[in-house]
């Protein structure tokens, strides 16, 4: 049974379609990348998830159960850090992870002990006395992931939680998701900076105009996107000679003349499975007296594929 699954989920706001029968399913330890342009789609989804907004609708579970019908089931297993936190004036962190951990109904001996092992995890023992509203941004997201572990939740909702962020930040923040991760949460995390949910996740999703483009392993998203094999070939002189040459072998589907800091460059797109032995396109133009300078085979990543399978639509 997997740990999360939306059927059909949909969201209006009049005739603005946030959520379009968003179909999603994550099973459980999964780090889910939640990928799209602002206005997709992407926070209204953890909203439902996290049960502060209704579908109009379509149905979510969570461990089985329904969102909406069995909340007071669901709250306990999820934690859901928004892109922001509220302020909380005169209130330093210690007191501020005492204050959730009561709300979630943690006392005594019990709370000493899980508050301390929150700030343990979150490298934030040393800010115990520092007050909230002083907090650096990448401070307060590490505040926000140690409040939601309180109860120590199955399921994490992550709307951002590297936006805004310094190089440090970012890299700390990525290596508590890690051993979150390591300790078998379900999480899902909405974000922009792609090269690092490559790093991450093990699944992803693109969401675009409230509607799923893909969703799936990151291996077989990188498969759809790359529509072939992509090579640049820099010669020392005769360009377009030498993109007329590779036109016209059985196996290359596409060829195009660019600028790379000045110099022309060919860029051709091999038919996967044409058989095409790339290594032999060097020798095929040296026969022709053309002096090859370099020829390298285009990566795809997580960033070339968001932009090959999208067209930045927003609802």
């Amino acid at each position: 049974m997997p740990m999360i699954e939306t059927i059909n989920l949909t969201k209006k706001y009049g005739e603005l379609v946030a959520l379009n029968n968003l179909n999603l399913t994550i099973d459980q330890g999964d780090c889910f990348g939640f990928i799209g342009p602002n206005g997709a789609g992407k926070t209204t989804t953890s909203e439902i998830l996290a049960a502060l907004l209704k579908p109009t609708w379509g149905e979510a579970r969570i461990d089985g159960k329904v969102v909406g019908y069995q909340n007071p089931q669901i709250r306990p297993v999820i934690g859901y850090v928004p892109d922001f936190m509220g302020g909380y004036e005169d209130m330093v962190v210690l007191e501020y992870l005492e204050f959730f951990a009561a709300c979630y109904d943690i006392h005594g001996k019990q709370r000493e002990q899980v508050v301390r092992d929150v700030l343990d995890l979150t490298d934030l023992h040393y800010k115990s006395n520092a007050e909230v509203n002083g907090l650096s941004r990448g401070m307060k997201k590490r505040l926000s992931i140690a409040r939601v572990l309180l109860h120590d939740p199955r399921v994490l909702l992550l709307d951002e939680p590297a936006s805004g962020l310094d190089p440090r930040a970012r890299i700390e923040i990525r290596e508590l998701l890690k051993e979150l991760r390591r300790m078998g949460k379900t999480i899902i995390i909405s974000s922009h900076i792609l090269h690092e949910l490559a790093e991450l996740c093990n699944t992803v999703g693109i969401i675009e105009q409230g509607e799923m483009v893909f969703s799936g392993a990151v291996s077989d998203i990188m498969a759809r996107a790359s529509m072939g094999i992509v090579i640049h070939i820099t010669v020392d002189d005769r360009a377009e000679q030498a993109a007329q040459l590779l036109a016209q072998v059985k196996g290359i589907t596409k060829v195009d003349i660019t600028l790379n800091n000045g110099t022309p460059r060919i860029d051709i797109t091999v038919d996967a499975e044409s058989g095409l032995p790339v290594s032999e396109l060097p020798s095929r133009l040296i026969a022709q007296g053309f002096r090859l300078r370099s020829m390298q085979q285009e990566q795809v990543n997580l960033e070339t594929a968001f932009m090959r399978l999208t067209k930045g639509l927003v609802s």
